[in-house]
């Protein structure tokens, strides 16, 4: 069985540095907002090239904090793609905001800059923008459309840690760039765990206020606050895993690259630019036959996941918020195909996967 994700075999090249990094915090007897949360948030801003990191309990309160720092007066529109998570959506509403949805790009799944115009309102504040599965959006096109026409930007960074246009880190382009280090990211923890990125001191300031019950010193509290706090233990693992970020980036993308060298040309492939440097958290392929193909892997013993089956339009949560036909992202939510393409795959299993959907197509048509 070539499993969609197998963390224990991911973390395994790891694992004497995690139980060290895991036993050093239990004997300091310091389990929240010590040292280990400041290495880390200093070692994670100098990694992306930015001021500040503020560790948070997990991604969804990254994105929700940010809003909320923002200070966007309630109900302020918000461009938000039409086919992201729902995670990216709920943080908005749960900020008080009204997301807008915008089709994406359906070669990138990414928002599609040409489509911002004909979405924004007299009361749009801000776009968020999520850089799906390990690729940046054309950050060049939305920041210069947000600067002209005087919109925030809050990046929705929990697939592309790592990833850059033209030289730049995601999470550096716009007012606050969220991660979430959920153990099956690129970065991933032992747990939930998140951080929000800026280079805005006055931003950084309340956020670490809000993230501890509006409090940065004991009992006097300044901002009405949440308690979303990076544990001790998330951020000294996470400080071993930062170590090997690049070498592990590599190794997925040398995944990639075998991938688009083998894979059939009826699939629809990722699509690689030379200014985009891609993480591939996740390598998308679409398919119109995409649960036939999923149900023939696995009787021959390869898991693959779906990102994603709903479109958020569609969602029960979401009647009465969101609305309207959105043919791009029901499309993608149709059609894509997640292969394996984890920290602890091989080569030879991608070529095993690639030769396995050759033999699909020919059972087809046989």
């Amino acid at each position: 069985m070539i499993e969609y994700e197998n963390l224990a075999r991911s973390n395994q090249a790891y694992i004497a540095e995690l139980e060290d990094a895991a036993t050093r915090v239990i004997r300091s007897g310091w389990y929240v907002l010590g040292q280990e949360v400041s290495a880390f948030e200093a070692e994670f801003a100098h990694y992306l090239g930015v001021k500040h990191c503020i560790g948070v309990a997990n991604g969804l309160d990254a994105l929700i904090l940010s809003f909320e720092a923002l200070d966007m007066p309630k109900g302020s529109d918000v461009l938000v793609a039409s086919n992201t998570y729902i995670a990216t959506i709920l943080a908005i509403v749960r900020a008080g905001l009204r997301p807008v949805l915008v089709e994406p790009e359906i070669e990138t799944f990414n928002i599609d800059p040409a489509k911002l115009g004909t979405a924004i309102t007299a009361n749009t504040r801000a776009i968020c923008v999520t850089h799906l599965f390990g690729k940046s959006c054309r950050m060049d096109a939305i920041r210069a459309f947000a600067i002209e026409r005087g919109l925030k930007i809050v990046e929705d960074c929990a697939q592309s840690h790592g990833a850059k246009l033209a030289g730049q880190m995601t999470g550096t382009f716009g007012e606050a760039g969220c991660f979430s280090f959920y153990p099956t990211k690129n970065l991933g923890a032992a747990g939930d765990a998140g951080a929000i990125v800026t280079n805005d001191d006055t931003l950084a300031d309340r956020l670490r206020h809000t993230r501890n019950y509006g409090s940065k010193q004991k009992y006097v509290n300044e901002y009405v606050g949440i308690n979303s706090r990076l544990d001790e233990m998330q951020a000294a693992l996470l400080r071993v895993k930062l170590r090997h970020l690049d070498a592990m980036t590599q190794h997925k993308r040398a995944l990639a690259d075998t991938y688009l060298s083998l894979l059939p040309t009826w699939l629809t492939l990722p699509r690689r630019l030379a200014d985009e440097y891609d993480v591939f958290h996740i390598f998308g392929v679409r398919y119109s036959r995409r649960d036939q193909l999923r149900q023939w892997l696995l009787e021959r013993g390869i898991k693959t996941e779906v990102h994603y089956p709903i479109a958020p339009h569609r969602q029960k949560a979401m009647v009465g918020i969101l609305s309207g036909d959105w043919p791009i992202a029901d499309q993608l939510h149709s059609t894509e195909l997640s292969l394996p393409i984890s920290v602890g795959h091989t080569f030879e299993e991608i070529q095993d996967i690639c030769n396995t959907i050759h033999e699909f197509k020919h059972q087809l048509y046989a």
